[in-house]
């Protein structure tokens, strides 16, 4: 196995079938078809899948590429410092569903540490999205919950992922409002007494299940449910119908302004929000700071 074998197999994953990775690494297609084959061979799994229609990449493939995409990384970085005697930026990557704590935390990191010697991603995603992305190493860090409901589940699935999860706080459920909303100056709020008012969630994409709802308590029959993919539609949509959506209850004025509220629903569940690293990957500086600016929020949170 061989970074130039390495580096084929991530070309053709970028790409729409054998002959366009093969003109973009510039080597004909026979010889590039026996190239992977031969890394297939040797690996003892199928990574691509051939069809009439194309390639793809299958499910011991995906996570094979990760790999295979931070190994090239690291001896590009190697390569890059030692050899061309080029600085080149450090990464960091973090992946999460809609938190903006989780949002306000990175902010922060970014500023301590500056853009100057690093490149940084976030990546506000589905829940699986979360777990694939740190399983592939897209993401250093994923951010996500867990509760009574969806543990089993999601615990199941960490597992098969290679990926652990960590607690960083636990928290009520609220009900997230604008502050001109009818139900906004209450102290407390029942589900019934939400009923007449549109409940938002967001969309999850073909992994639809209750399991991977970011929002707790998922199974309830809402009399109105819209959903949405962005936080900035949520935020719209609470002005526009009175939505609502439930979440923590740790609010960032400083990102989404003073308009919105949290209120507590009257209910026993609790949600753990923590993050998923993989198994035996040791977590970076970068990834440590972020942690450490997320757990400040422990303050706000079961108030």
């Amino acid at each position: 196995m061989t970074l130039t074998q390495l580096r084929y197999a991530i070309t053709v994953a970028n790409s729409d079938s054998m002959n366009e990775a093969a003109r973009n690494l510039f080597i004909s297609q026979p010889s590039l078809s026996a190239a992977i084959k031969e890394l297939e061979e040797e690996a003892g799994i199928e990574i691509f899948r051939r069809t009439n229609r194309g390639i793809s990449v299958t499910p011991e493939g995906e996570e094979f590429i990760g790999y295979a995409r931070q190994v090239v990384e690291q001896y590009n970085l190697i390569e890059n410092k030692y050899i061309d005697k080029k600085e080149s930026k450090k990464k960091f990557s973090v992946s999460m569903q809609h938190y903006t704590f989780a949002v306000s935390a990175f902010v922060e990191m970014v500023k301590q540490f500056g853009m100057d010697e690093y490149e940084f991603e976030v990546h506000e995603t589905k829940t699986y999205d979360v777990i694939e992305d740190v399983k592939n190493f897209k993401s250093e860090i994923g951010i996500l919950y867990i509760n009574d409901f969806n543990k089993k589940v999601l615990t199941k699935l960490f597992k098969e992922s290679g990926v652990e999860f960590h607690e960083i706080l636990k928290c009520h459920i609220y009900a997230y409002l604008w502050k001109n909303h009818p139900l906004a100056n209450k102290k407390e709020v029942t589900l019934e007494e939400l009923e007449e008012y549109p409940c938002l969630s967001f969309d999850q994409g073909k992994n639809n299940s209750f399991y991977f709802a970011e929002e707790v308590l998922s199974t309830y029959s809402y009399k109105r449910l819209i959903k949405a993919n962005d936080r900035a539609t949520f935020l719209n949509l609470m002005v526009g119908l009175n939505g609502y959506t439930l979440c923590s209850g740790i609010i960032c004025e400083e990102l989404n302004g003073e308009e919105y509220c949290a209120v507590k629903l009257k209910s026993d569940e609790i949600m753990t929000i923590g993050y998923i690293v993989r198994k035996g990957v040791t977590v970076s500086p970068l990834g440590r700071k972020y942690l450490e600016e997320i757990s400040k929020f422990k303050d706000k949170a079961l108030e």
